[in-house]
């Protein structure tokens, strides 16, 4: 009794810190909402206030009468889903070559992962630049899309590794021996078993392309119907005054899609953590 008693304030303290600690992390969400349906004079007002009484969808009207904005939304959604799609499949293969094969530099390719895991996205901006130009690939989406594939695999190769490397070789002999080829193998037993890293993966790479504004604004120059999202938001930076309210509204919009993506995978995702936790 004594042991319970001295457990329940430990207990309370720390699901007190944990809804503090929600409540930081959720106070600018809900500050970007509400400032997106406040009115101009109370958004711009010198004291404001967390609530608003006389709500407008004023602020949304000008981000959907913005030019243009239908197609830097499907331009964002584009460049994330293939970014998305492709370097999940990439890392699938990648995760399954050094979990289940033994080649020569294994270990230095992994450790290759790491390290360009740690180099600057920024630190490597100006050389991308440069091969974007040199392939032809400037002002079109596939500048987006490529540097994104590419900065999601190491992260996901590793997080799928442990997966792959948690199947384990008792099912890959029994299908062999039922008679399954090596491609069977891996895209009808493997690749749903590791499906909830695949989520896991897929969120991260998904939000890292969605809100991407530096590769946009670097290899993005002269043609605007490649913009994305974050593009479209600099309309409303202003040298006399910035529209905080379509700034506000715009990032609500541009929430939405991540949402949505995170609450379909939100199961697989729960799992695919732990499984990286377990690992």
């Amino acid at each position: 009794m004594n042991f319970l008693g001295l457990r329940r304030p430990w207990r309370l303290a720390a699901e007190t810190s944990t809804l503090l600690i929600a409540a930081v992390i959720a106070f600018p969400l809900y500050w970007m909402v509400l400032s997106a349906f406040k009115p101009a004079d109370e958004v711009q007002s010198a004291r404001p206030r967390p609530w608003t009484l006389r709500p407008s969808l004023e602020a949304f009207r000008r981000v959907f009468e913005q030019h243009d904005f239908g197609r830097y939304f499907l331009n964002s959604l584009v460049v994330a889903v293939v970014a998305v799609v492709a370097s999940g499949l990439i890392a699938f293969l990648a995760a399954t070559a050094v979990a289940r094969f033994r080649f020569r530099f294994r270990t230095t390719l992994l450790v290759m992962f790491l390290i360009a895991q740690m180099v600057p996205i920024e630190a490597l901006t100006i050389p991308l630049f440069f091969m974007m130009r040199d392939f032809g690939q400037l002002n079109t989406l596939g500048a987006l899309i490529l540097p994104h594939i590419a900065f999601s695999l190491p992260f996901a190769i590793w997080m799928l590794r442990g997966f792959v490397k948690a199947v384990p070789e008792a099912i890959e002999e029994a299908a062999y021996i039922d008679g399954a080829s090596r491609a069977r193998f891996l895209w009808q037993i493997l690749f749903p078993l590791v499906t909830p890293g695949l989520a896991a993966t897929s969120v991260f790479s998904f939000i890292a392309t969605w809100n991407d504004f530096l590769f946009a604004k670097s290899f993005i120059i002269s043609d605007t119907s490649q913009s994305t999202l974050p593009m479209a938001l600099l309309v409303f930076f202003k040298p006399e005054e910035n529209d905080w309210g379509g700034i506000m509204a715009g990032s609500t919009v541009m929430t939405i899609p991540v949402l949505i993506f995170f609450v379909l995978v939100q199961r697989r995702l729960v799992s695919g953590l732990g499984g990286a936790v377990k690992d």
